[in-house]
């Protein structure tokens, strides 16, 4: 095996710095793979996951919140559907635009001060949204917001140095579990304030909450003893890939609002894409790279990409097919209100958090790549079944099929990265990799929504008018098209090192102190 595909740790302690050598490193005896190394504060540890995932399905929630509140916002400032839909498009942007120079400043000044640092320029710019006057500040505002995604890879990282490396599938399980949790939650919770207390009554809630976990954080969390001393942020290549990131999801995001092939979606969409070719070229003369292409080239880091961008794509694919078909009236949909669609959201919750952190506790033994394929093949059956629906109720229960193979993907591909990666690469990778799945994101749904806007029906309502609705046959082909890629993915884990169990190297199941 190549070293590039499956690093592994030089010493017990997996840390590599360029302020010291690997050798003044002390030295610990190696024990058995289900036995964590010592030191090992287990306390400190559990209570820094705890905190670390509220941290995280807060993030997640305050992202989704704002979604059921769209049609408010757009009768309140007296602006169209498509313009309010930029609050959601534009926060992605950024976020995936800052994530990957968030995560190389964490891996160089440290992972904690990184991470306090961006949840409180996340709180200031969050409570400037909620009391904007004008729809131009909000949307200013929320652009800016996107800061908050870069927790996430911080989060992640932060986690994998807590604990040896037999606990760590169950530290991402969790943390990957209450992400879900906490987007099930924004569009239920998001529905429910909006109706009765007003959109704005969404940030007022959550505000205080964003700065008792900043306060948390600062007191609480130690910082990250892997940091790369006397090393500088590439500026240049952090400015160059936030261009390009920037260009190529905005189009992706609002390809089916300003038209596929209209001037602005091509040249953003070709424009973004152009520019990593001579960015590549630059930062491989870097020696600090913000686009790592000998990471990337990493295998099982470029699978976890692979997988990432497929899964992310599958997601928003289904679930905006989901939605509308929840909320259309007949013959489409079933004519369900936000708040209703919420609840038959619900399965997701309930099955995703133990599905998740139980896959995390198990991995130890039986390795990631188990899971990788049975995931994707009760993701693929979930759509399949999804496709035959009939009633509000089959499709909850199906969403609870969904829910476990989206568990078992999510951790399992979460796990393949962290435990791939060496520890001072741990920012940079994780946040590549979120962007990754922010990028699939940026596809799936304007995949659904010309699959939705291709076939149609002109069904006779009331009054003899007629309103153009997607017919059953395009969400069937929406629910194809996530099952195929819940193939893909199967067929991408075959490519990737194993590294858990009893099919992994044995250095791989080394435990390692966080």
């Amino acid at each position: 095996m190549r070293q590039n595909d499956h690093p592994v740790p030089a010493t017990p302690f997996a840390v590599t710095t360029t302020a010291q050598p690997l050798t003044a490193l002390p030295t610990v005896a190696r024990r058995p793979s289900s036995l964590p190394s010592s030191p090992f504060d287990r306390a400190y540890a559990f209570r820094t996951l705890a905190l670390l995932s509220a941290i995280a399905a807060l993030i997640v929630y305050i992202d989704v919140m704002l979604t059921p509140a769209l049609p408010t916002i757009a009768a309140e400032y007296g602006v169209s559907i498509a313009q309010t839909s930029l609050l959601i498009s534009l926060y992605t942007v950024f976020g995936v635009a800052v994530m990957p120079i968030i995560g190389k400043l964490g891996d160089i000044y440290g992972k904690k001060r990184v991470m306090v640092l961006t949840l409180a320029a996340y709180l200031a710019i969050a409570t400037t949204t909620s009391f904007a006057p004008t729809f131009d500040l909000i949307l200013a505002s929320r652009f800016f917001q996107g800061i908050g995604l870069g927790v996430f890879p911080l989060c992640f990282s932060l986690a994998r140095e807590q604990f040896p490396r037999a606990l760590v599938p169950r530290a991402q399980g969790l943390i990957s579990a209450v992400q879900v949790a906490g987007g099930a939650f924004g569009l239920l919770v998001g529905a429910v304030f909006t109706l009765d207390f007003g959109w704005q009554a969404n940030y007022h809630l959550a505000l205080p909450c964003i700065l008792v976990l900043t306060v948390l954080a600062v007191v609480l969390v130690r910082e990250s003893e892997n940091r790369k001393a006397g090393v500088h942020l590439d500026y240049v290549g952090a400015s160059w890939l936030g261009a390009s990131l920037t260009a190529l999801v905005l189009g992706l995001s609002e390809g089916a609002s300003w038209g596929w092939s209209s001037l602005p979606t091509l040249g953003l969409v070709v424009g973004g894409v152009g520019l990593l070719l001579p960015l590549a070229l630059y930062e491989l003369r870097q020696s600090e790279p913000v686009l790592d292409l000998h990471l990337l080239r990493q295998r099982n880091v470029m699978i976890s990409n692979v997988l990432m961008l497929a899964y992310g794509a599958s997601v928003f694919l289904s679930f905006q097919a989901i939605t509308y078909y929840m909320q259309l009236p007949a013959p489409s949909g079933f004519g369900l209100n936000t708040v209703q669609t919420g609840l038959y959201l619900l399965p997701l919750i309930v099955v995703i958090l133990p599905v998740a952190y139980g896959v995390g506790i198990v991995i130890p033994n039986s390795g990631v790549k188990p899971f990788l394929y049975l995931g994707a093949l009760l993701g693929g059956v979930s759509f399949l079944l999804l496709s035959t629906a009939t009633s509000p109720a089959e499709v909850g229960g199906f969403l609870a099929v969904y829910a476990v193979g989206s568990g078992l993907l999510s951790v399992s591909i979460q796990n393949l990265l962290v435990l791939s990666l060496a520890k001072s690469e741990m920012g940079l990778g994780t946040s590549l990799n979120s962007a990754f799945r922010y990028i699939g994101q940026s596809l799936g749904a304007p995949l659904s929504g010309a699959i939705l806007s291709t076939f149609v029906s002109a069904p006779m309502v009331a009054g003899g008018a007629r309103l153009v609705l997607p017919t059953h046959l395009a969400f069937q082909f929406c629910f194809y098209t996530a099952a195929a890629v819940f193939v893909v993915v199967g067929v991408a884990a075959l490519f990737a090192h194993e590294v858990m169990g009893p099919r992994a190297p044995k250095e791989s199941t080394t435990p390692v102190r966080g």
